[in-house]
């Protein structure tokens, strides 16, 4: 098949290009914005409580006002609050109020509302609509902010705004400052690394404009599913995006090119050249796509709404990355010939890989000591993992100089750390009808009495009386572990067992996500890595025609994985002092390690398979495979692997774990898997590694070369 496709491009490359250039133009023209969200509630399925919360709470609170963001008023001086201070509060809020913001109907300042220091006092600001993260109430929240400096001037007080909407609009324009930063960051490293590869400028752009528009390309397909489907992306997709496609598709570039200067280095012309380079590596670009694909499908198993978008979407920009890898980047470089290369004349001289075939030797003729100190690394990083915490406060990773944050500390730094997002306890008659009053306050009581708890708010009744809210400040940020585990376990426990008779009690709020969350993570582990685990086999089992090699591929790969998670975990819980790592970190590691890290395996073995093919017995398959392939890997690890690094340079530090985990993981699948464990794990096995596709083969006869198979080399 790909033997047909390499003829067809290199025959009408014009075609192709322009082909590709209706498209992405369509494409962006045409397909719906990309929408994502911040609401981790919007990622949960209905059968968790805190969305049956949010669903009780529309029924029974319909047009209810909803606090969006939370004003943290002090001194400049950081004194305690006069009275004239106090009035100068209210005198702001209602100046804010005044102003009739579209979405937001009140700005309220409670004289009671100050810290017991005295120090701090509080406006509460509600909007009209349930949904605080939508663009609308944002907006309106950064028009405030600007409006409340004018009316600030004359006092000496200073305003913080935080809360929800408020860490919404932070995240949002924060997100939006690193996507700029991560793509130009991205596209720098691509340019210098290829540049000093093959010495040519032509070479050292082409890439980077020909990936620009797969990104165009697969960013209208996403955005025209996620409308079709109804899907909802996550806010950092978007960021993803950028470095899967830059990363992945640099990746299949260069598997492509370096077999196209190989064949040009043998004597072929340009196009036969390039026809020759996508019939021999069409195939493991396919199966290396595959691998990603099937591997981020996966995640639409997942109960988490987040990693459901998530998954489809970068399974699509692997897809069309995969389509560009064996049509648009061949009819690009059939077209220009060998004037790609210029000015440089190195990609004439057959290179000498003197380090290349010294390892290829070193794992021919000593595999079991290769296998056992390239192993043992690995277990030696493995052993981190066992230290592994998962953190759940996505709020304490955003950027400390951010307005929402700072204005947080210094809200908890006055009242209970729980105040600004409080867990909201909802109590209902089941039979409908008016809930007792004295049933009412007892159950406050209970509810007060919970340790843990700071304090309850009244009952807040909806029009008839069937279902009251309460307002529980917790004693802890809203996201750390201890509020979890109380949400979790105490306070609903307790919540629902102390509900009067004929009624219900269902805990919510953001604590009460965050426990669901943390819930639906830990059933995702043990369903997601399975999955896509066994069908990245079956792609290898496929691709190698063999039923062994997947296995011991596989294995390799999951210790590559405990190992990445392993250097995370003391990295940044040990050196750094983190409470812990991203919750979501070994979802993400496992899929782009296992899958994106697969990749270089599947470039060794299909190589290494190849050799055998023509004639070799497995050693020597072993030093030309490792030869051959070890610069192309090299060159495709370094640039992915520093594609995902440029996250490091984000200040959110989730993007900063993220970055390091799957950069560090790519490296140490390309130069420990790939180029020492995988080969002398196949050496020991010898032919067996290929039963039962190539186990029966007969070695090439003593004292002759095996043919090199595409190398340009045959028999004399």
């Amino acid at each position: 098949m790909f033997t047909r496709i390499g003829r067809f491009v290199v025959r009408r490359p014009w075609l192709v290009v322009i082909a590709w250039l209706v498209a992405a133009v369509a494409l962006t023209v045409l397909s719906p914005k990309l929408e994502s969200t911040t609401d981790q509630a919007e990622f949960l399925p209905s059968h968790y409580e805190s969305v049956q919360v949010a669903d009780l709470e529309k029924r029974a609170f319909p047009g209810q006002d909803q606090p969006a963001a939370l004003g943290v008023f002090q001194r400049t001086d950081g004194g305690a609050l006069t009275d004239g201070d106090k009035a100068d509060v209210q005198k702001v809020a209602a100046g804010l109020q005044a102003k009739q913001y579209p979405h937001l109907n009140k700005v309220q300042a409670d004289p009671g509302s100050v810290s017991p220091d005295g120090r701090i006092a509080l406006a509460q600001i509600y909007a009209d609509t349930k949904n605080v993260y939508e663009p609308a109430v944002t907006d309106d929240v950064k028009q405030l902010r600007a409006d409340a400096k004018e009316l600030l001037s004359a006092t000496g007080l200073k305003l913080g705004v935080t809360g929800a909407a408020a860490s919404a609009l932070d995240a949002q324009e924060s997100g939006s400052n690193t996507d700029g930063m991560i793509m130009m960051a991205t596209l720098l490293l691509i340019v210098v690394l290829l540049g000093v590869i093959f010495r040519s400028p032509l070479i050292a752009l082409l890439p980077v404009i020909v990936i620009a528009l797969v990104y165009l390309t697969a960013i209208g397909l996403i955005s025209t599913a996620s409308e079709v489907f109804g899907l909802t992306a996550d806010a950092s997709v978007s960021t993803m995006l950028i470095v899967v496609l830059f990363g992945v598709g640099t990746d299949y570039l260069l598997f492509l090119l370096f077999r196209y200067r190989e064949f040009l280095r043998a004597g072929l012309e340009p196009r036969p050249a390039m026809a020759e380079a996508v019939a021999r590596v069409g195939e493991t670009i396919a199966s290396a796509a595959g691998a990603v694909v099937v591997a981020f499908l996966a995640l639409t198993l997942s109960t988490m709404g987040m990693l459901r978008a998530m998954g489809p979407a970068l399974a699509i920009a692997v897809a069309v990355s995969l389509v560009a890898g064996v049509t648009l980047v061949p009819a690009v470089f059939a077209l220009l010939g060998r004037a790609a290369f210029w000015p440089s004349k190195a990609w004439k001289r057959e290179p000498k890989n003197a380090l290349a075939q010294r390892v290829g030797g070193l794992t021919a003729r000593r595999p079991g000591l290769v296998a056992g100190v390239s192993g043992g690394l690995l277990v030696v990083l493995a052993l981190g993992a066992l230290g592994f915490k998962a953190d759940f406060d996505t709020g304490g990773s955003m950027p400390k100089n951010l307005e929402s944050v700072q204005a947080m500390d210094d809200l908890q730094a006055g009242f209970s750390a729980g105040r600004a997002e409080p867990t909201l306890v909802f109590l209902e008659n089941t039979s409908g009808g008016r809930l007792p009053e004295d049933q009412l306050a007892a159950y406050r009581d209970k509810l007060a009495g919970i340790e843990g708890v700071a304090q309850v708010a009244p009952a807040a009744p909806n029009t008839d009386g069937s279902v009251v809210q309460y307002s529980v400040s917790l004693k802890y940020r809203p996201m750390e572990d201890k509020a979890i585990d109380l949400v979790d376990g105490t306070l609903r426990d307790q919540a629902h067992a102390a509900a009067p008779a004929g009624s219900r009690a269902l805990v919510g709020g953001t604590t009460a996500v965050m426990a669901d969350i943390r819930t639906a993570v830990e059933r995702d582990y043990t369903v997601v890595f399975p999955v896509a685990g066994l069908a990245i086999m079956l792609i290898l089992g496929l691709l190698l025609r063999s039923v062994v090699a997947p296995w011991f591929l596989m294995l390799s790969v999951g210790l590559g994985f405990a190992g990445t998670l392993g250097a995370t975990v003391w990295l940044f819980q040990g050196i750094k002092g983190n409470d812990g790592v991203l919750f979501s970190l070994p979802v993400l590691v496992y899929l782009f390690v296992v899958a994106i890290g697969t990749d270089y395996n599947i470039l060794m073995v299909a190589r290494l398979r190849e050799e055998i093919r023509g004639g070799s017995d497995p050693r020597a398959a072993i030093r030309h495979a490792v030869a051959r392939s070890a610069p192309t890997m090299g060159a495709a690890a370094v640039i992915l692997a520093g594609t995902f690094g440029v996250l490091m340079l984000a200040d959110n530090s989730m993007l900063q774990q993220m970055g390091f985990a799957v950069a560090f993981g790519i490296l140490l699948t390309a130069f420990v898997m790939a180029l020492f464990l995988v080969p002398a794990t196949t050496t020991l096995l010898g032919r067996r590694a290929w039963w039962p596709g190539l186990a029966q083969q007969e070695p090439a006869p003593a004292g002759e070369e095996p043919v090199l198979v595409g190398s340009g080399r045959t028999t004399g």
